[in-house]
């Protein structure tokens, strides 16, 4: 039996996922979740074979709780199940050494076998997305960047992300100007644009 946690925080989603993987007698969903805080409890308390992950979740992405369920529990292996099919979010998923990335426009029984071929530690990834990815544009951000973007996307202004970052205001008018620059938009707001587009953010 392969045991999965399950986070997704849409409660439609959630359901028809569960009564999907029900179906399958080789698969058990051991906890689901609807915040990315609650991922790695989850995985702690059940030490699933696979957890089934949305990118989009409250309190913590998807992207960043699969890197640190692989950094404290490598057994379990993660597989990223998304909406947001963008080439830079295939970059990142592979960076926080996901094992599976699939689109939730797939068809239903490419979801368990792509459970199944995880964790009989295959790396399963829509082969059309990875042939974009492939093409795709580099994130030219540096990490500070992107953070000081992310925060931006979040509403703050400059004096707030400075003061969560401990760094002046100048300085984030520095990284907010540079971004631009770098992304080649027109302002701040197409800035964002630009790096929702690519899923770099």
């Amino acid at each position: 039996m392969i045991s999965v946690v399950l986070a997704e925080d849409m409660h439609m989603v959630r359901g028809a996922l569960v009564a999907l993987l029900d179906i399958e007698t080789d698969i058990e969903i051991v906890a689901e979740v609807d915040s990315g805080s609650d991922i790695l409890p989850a995985v702690f308390a059940h030490r699933p074979d696979v957890a089934v992950i949305d990118i989009d979740l409250p309190g913590m992405d998807g992207l960043t709780a699969a890197a640190e369920v692989h950094e404290k529990l490598p057994a379990c292996r993660t597989l990223i199940l998304t909406s947001l099919g963008q080439p830079g979010n295939l970059r990142r998923a592979l960076e926080a050494h996901v094992s599976g990335f699939l689109l939730k426009d797939a068809p239903p029984s490419k979801l368990a076998d792509a459970i199944r071929r995880i964790q009989a530690g295959e790396r399963v990834i829509d082969p059309e997305l990875a042939l974009d990815a492939w093409s795709a544009r580099e994130n030219p951000l540096t990490a500070r960047e992107t953070e000081v973007l992310r925060l931006a996307a979040e509403g703050a202004e400059a004096a707030d992300i400075a003061g969560r970052l401990f760094l002046s205001v100048g300085t984030v008018r520095n990284y907010l100007t540079t971004i631009v620059i770098k992304l080649g938009a027109r302002n701040r707001v197409d800035a964002l644009r630009i790096a929702r587009e690519q899923g770099w953010l």
